[in-house]
């Protein structure tokens, strides 16, 4: 994944929708696939990786943040 600088609100936004637009492309096909296929462990296990790839997402940003801070 390439290195996005944030300078600004809209600059936020614009990383915010490119980087859900990759999440929901990503994670959410292979829960509508479970989900249409009607197997809940694949649902279960699609639904947890969709969460997962949401809260990596938040510390990727976060840790920019910090990082912008001078924090570690």
């Amino acid at each position: 994944m390439e290195t996005v600088t944030i300078d600004n609100r809209s600059d936020f936004a614009l990383w915010a929708i490119e980087r859900a637009k990759q999440i929901v492309a990503e994670q959410g096909t292979a829960l509508a696939l479970a989900a249409r296929d009607m197997n809940d462990t694949a649902i279960g296990e699609a639904g947890n990786a969709l969460g997962q790839a949401i809260a990596d997402a938040m510390l990727e940003v976060f840790d920019g943040l910090m990082d912008g801070l001078g924090a570690d």
